[in-house]
């Protein structure tokens, strides 16, 4: 199939689709077609495991999407499907590029989709072809219209066939469907890739290329080499020291020190969440540190074997630094009970111990910068896949429920996707979420009502409340 063909097969299916209908399992389903339309149409290309792995992923983040109908499984199927079409046609490009290219078509497409000869095939000349418009059409239509109008003055129940009925049909709405999914279509199957990105792309590479020009590059033109080396131990030597003081008084105050039983939990709350934004950008910054240090020469330097330990030692206690904060979000959990922000902080720092173990990795084994990006790119979309497929609202109101600890009907009531063990846990304890509570349930109601092209199937298997 030619890629116009299929722009307009999948123009055609998302009119059909979207329709006078609100995004539910339409969207899964016109998701699976572009999966299955990738599949068949690049079979030739999907030779890799990693292309396996992202058509299984695209699947089950449609069928995701069917279920739940929110945020994050919308956007684990989106990345899914398109680093699947991006990794199919341009493998040989990165994955970062992705998310440039994405607004850069965003934008283009609107004026590329009336350049036609980048994408519909050239027509040739026949001397012939007036001749089957002539026979085939002209004549036909002729000819049918004469006998029509014969026939409608001979049966009047013949003439009501064609004339006594109106099409219920939204006309607005079914040309702006259609441009929109033409324009969604084009976007997905013909995305333009800039000459700039694939000379640019070598940049992007985990390993070094050109060791021997790195060698005897240095930073700061003001600067030479040993000088360089000379300020990057001295300045991991007191950033290391500074650490430790941090740590020690971090958890000083995190473990030891005796608070006052009176402090408000919002209190509480914030300074708790003010110290875990301190572990945050420490570490955002110890990354920083390691990669300024540690994007070239110095990775071949044999004189830098004393750089090269101290960003080691560095690398150590800034995830002593995280275990810590661990230790302490988990702790607040077991006090006040689990909530998404706790959940989300787990996740942050299980990605910020992944990226620095990426980043020791990268010094060992003498990796470029973009190596960690390039990795922590896929990291980041396992994380999203795992956010998509778990049903953490239900996690949380039963885990607080099991614990009595955060049990505020409010709060349970905003939470998403618990509807079954909440609405038990507030029938037994004659609770109520007030306006949150009827929100919710004026939710669920409207979703049990909608077409089924708009349903999330989560809703269905819910009760019905009159």
């Amino acid at each position: 199939m030619k890629k116009h063909q299929i722009i307009f097969v999948s123009s055609l299916i998302f009119t059909l689709l979207f329709y006078n209908e609100a995004p539910g399992i339409n969207l899964s389903i016109f998701g699976v077609m572009l999966t299955l339309l990738i599949s068949y149409c690049f079979q030739e290309k999907l030779v890799k495991r990693s292309h396996l792995v992202l058509v299984m992923t695209s699947i089950l983040s449609s069928f995701a999407f069917a279920w739940y109908g929110d945020f994050a499984s919308f956007l684990a199927f989106a990345l899914s499907i398109l680093f699947l079409q991006f990794k199919t046609q341009d493998g040989e490009l990165k994955i970062l590029q992705i998310f440039p290219l994405v607004f850069l078509n965003a934008i283009t497409s609107l004026g590329r989709i009336f350049i036609f000869k980048q994408w519909l095939p050239e027509r040739k000349n026949h001397n012939d072809f007036a001749k089957k418009l002539v026979a085939f059409v002209v004549i036909p239509v002729i000819f049918l219209g004469l006998f029509f109008i014969v026939y409608s003055f001979g049966s009047s129940h013949f003439s009501s066939l064609f004339t006594d009925y109106t099409l219920d049909i939204d006309l607005p709405e079914l040309i702006l469907i259609a441009i929109l999914g033409f324009y969604v279509s084009f976007s997905f199957w013909n995305y333009w890739v800039p000459d700039t990105c694939y000379q640019y792309n070598p940049m992007l590479n985990n390993e070094f290329s050109n060791i021997s020009e790195i060698k005897t590059k240095s930073t700061f033109s003001f600067l030479d080499l040993d000088f360089e080396r000379k300020s990057g131990v001295v300045t991991l030597v007191l950033l290391n020291i500074m650490l430790l003081v941090f740590i020690g008084t971090y958890n000083y105050e995190q473990f030891f020190e005796i608070k006052d039983t009176v402090v408000k939990m919002s209190e509480l709350s914030a300074a708790i969440h003010e110290r875990v934004n301190s572990v945050i950008f420490s570490i955002l910054m110890a990354v920083g540190v390691i990669l300024f240090y540690f994007k070239g020469g110095f990775n071949f330097d044999r004189e830098a074997a004393s750089l090269k330990k101290l960003a080691k030692l560095w690398i150590i206690l800034n995830m002593v630094l995280i275990i810590s904060a661990v230790i302490k979000n988990t702790e607040y959990v077991s006090f006040f009970g689990l909530t998404y922000k706790r959940l989300g902080v787990y996740a942050f720092l299980i990605l910020a111990i992944i990226g620095l173990i990426l980043t020791f990795y990268k010094i060992v084994k003498q990796k470029t910068n973009a190596f960690l990006f390039n990795q922590m790119v896929w990291y980041f979309y396992g994380t999203i896949l795992l956010c998509s497929y778990i049903n953490w609202g239900n996690i949380v109101t039963n885990y607080n429920i099991s614990v009595s600890k955060g049990v505020e009907p409010v709060f349970l009531s905003g939470l998403n996707f618990n509807d079954e063990a909440r609405r038990t846990y507030f029938s037994q304890n004659h609770l109520n979420g007030e306006i949150n509570e009827l929100m919710r349930e004026k939710m669920i109601k409207n979703y049990q009502n909608s077409t089924f092209l708009s349903k999330a199937l989560y809703y269905e298997f819910i009760e019905k409340r009159k």
